[in-house]
């Protein structure tokens, strides 16, 4: 994910997550240390044509990570997507050396609650009224990946692959994305 993907990204977040969406400083804050050496890792999945339809975020300080969010476009779920953009966390965690990943999942989200089953997660516990404005409790998740020797493999997706990490090279800009003014908006949560 790059900083042109935000606007797009937020407008999928406001979609999906109408009561809890992130802010758009919420991401610029995350992206700040989405670099070589940062403690964050961010992706997106692109149509053919660009769009945005699906991200993915993960948190890796030390041995520990931390799945800070994950969405995939409604016209999009049951493809794969989402399991690929896991498989790209849950490589990436394991690549960073994290021995455990700990994810938080609304307990009335019985779909992703499967998914992170598919993986190897497995609940351990439950964060009252974590999903804020709503009250809705959060099931914490957890992965061994000292236990897991090779990432899972998503199946084939037949949409939206998820975007590689840029290449040094692709780090600017591109033309057709000129920068937006960048506003103050401290995030919360």
């Amino acid at each position: 994910m790059r900083w042109w993907h935000i606007a797009p990204v937020l407008a999928l977040e406001l979609e999906l997550f109408p009561e809890d969406a992130w802010s758009a400083g919420m991401f610029w804050s995350e992206l700040a240390d989405a670099h070589p050496g940062g403690t964050r890792h961010y992706t997106v999945a692109v149509t053919p044509d660009g769009a945005v339809v699906g991200y993915a975020g993960l948190m890796a300080v030390g041995g520990d990570g931390d799945v800070q969010t994950i969405a995939v476009d409604g016209r999009h779920q049951g493809t794969g997507l989402g399991a690929a953009l896991l498989t790209d966390l849950v490589r990436e965690a394991a690549r960073r050396g994290c021995a455990d990943l700990l994810l938080e999942v609304r307990v009335d989200n019985t779909r992703a609650q499967r998914l992170y089953e598919r993986f190897g997660f497995e609940p351990v516990g439950i964060r009252r009224g974590y999903y804020q404005p709503a009250g809705i409790d959060a099931l914490v998740m957890r992965l061994d990946l000292a236990a897991t020797p090779v990432a899972p493999v998503a199946p084939a997706d037949r949409t939206a692959p998820a975007a590689p990490a840029a290449a040094p090279e692709d780090l600017d800009e591109p033309a057709d994305h000129p920068r937006p003014d960048v506003k103050k908006d401290t995030p919360h949560g």
